[in-house]
C-alpha cells in the first residue's frame, strides 16, 4: 500500500514538473514571437567617415632657357646692334598659378655683361628704365648698352611690367607689344617676368629677348672681344 501511495506521489510530481517545463517554454516561445519583430526591424547603428588623398603641387621648367648667341657681330668703334632669345616653357598644375623672375649675376656695378678675356665693362646696362620698370621703347645713349624683354604665348602670362598702355608707357595697361619694354638687368636681385594665375598642365610659353646696342664712337669704346652675362631662371609657385 505504502509502494503504491509512494509511486502515485512520484508519478503526480513528474507531471506536475512536466506541465511546468511546457508552461515555461511556451511563455519563453511567446516572449520571443513578441519581441522578434523590433529584434529583426529595429534601426541598425550608423558612421560617417571620409577618404582623403593629397595631390602636391608640381611646378618645373618643361622646357629649359637654352643659351644664347647673339645674332650679329660688328665693330666697335662704327657699332651696331644685335639681339637673341631664350625660349622657356612651364608646366604646372597649381590651380593658383606661378611666376618666374630672372636674376643676373653680380659682376660688380651695373655691368651684367662682361669681357670675357679681360673683365671689361664697357658695355653697361641699359639705363633707358630710370624708374625701375621697362621703359617703353629703346632709349639711346651714348655707352654700350644690354637689356632684355619678354613675350609670352598667352600674353596675360607676361608681368604686368612687360605690358604697355599702347602707345607711351610701361607697367601700364594689358597691351603685349614685341620689342617695345626694355629692361635693364637685375644684379644680384630677381625680377619678375612671368606672373601667370591658373595651372599650366600641358606648359605655357614664353621667350626671353636680349639686345646689345652699341652706337657709333660709343663712350668708352669696346675692346675687341667676346662679352657674356650670366642669368638664372627661377620659377615659384603662388
Amino acid at each position: 500500500m505504502k509502494t503504491q501511495l509512494t509511486t502515485a506521489v512520484l508519478t503526480q510530481s513528474a507531471s506536475q514538473a512536466l506541465v511546468a517545463a511546457i508552461a515555461i517554454v511556451t511563455l519563453l516561445a511567446m516572449s520571443f514571437f513578441v519581441a522578434e519583430p523590433r529584434i529583426s526591424h529595429g534601426q541598425a547603428d550608423t558612421d560617417d567617415f571620409i577618404i582623403r588623398q593629397t595631390i602636391t603641387a608640381e611646378t618645373s621648367f618643361l622646357v629649359d632657357p637654352p643659351d644664347v648667341t647673339m645674332n650679329n657681330s660688328f665693330g666697335g668703334l662704327t657699332g651696331g646692334n644685335a639681339t637673341g632669345s631664350s625660349r622657356f616653357v612651364v608646366r604646372s598644375n597649381n590651380a593658383s598659378g606661378y611666376y618666374v623672375e630672372i636674376d643676373f649675376f653680380d659682376n660688380a656695378g651695373a655691368y651684367a655683361m662682361r669681357g670675357d678675356e679681360d673683365g671689361g665693362a664697357q658695355i653697361r646696362d641699359y639705363g633707358g628704365d630710370v624708374t625701375g620698370q621697362p621703359s617703353y621703347n629703346w632709349t639711346a645713349s651714348t655707352a654700350a648698352q644690354f637689356a632684355y624683354t619678354i613675350n609670352s604665348s598667352t600674353t596675360l602670362d607676361t608681368d604686368d611690367s612687360f605690358l604697355n598702355n599702347g602707345s607711351s608707357a610701361c607697367n601700364s595697361g594689358s597691351t603685349q607689344t614685341f620689342g617695345k619694354c626694355w629692361k635693364a638687368p637685375e644684379n644680384g636681385a630677381g625680377f619678375r617676368v612671368v606672373d601667370r594665375n591658373t595651372a599650366a598642365s600641358t606648359g605655357a610659353t614664353s621667350t626671353l629677348y636680349f639686345k646689345v646696342n652699341v652706337p657709333s664712337g660709343a663712350n668708352p669704346i669696346p675692346t675687341a672681344q667676346t662679352y657674356t652675362a650670366t642669368a638664372t631662371l627661377s620659377v615659384f609657385i603662388q
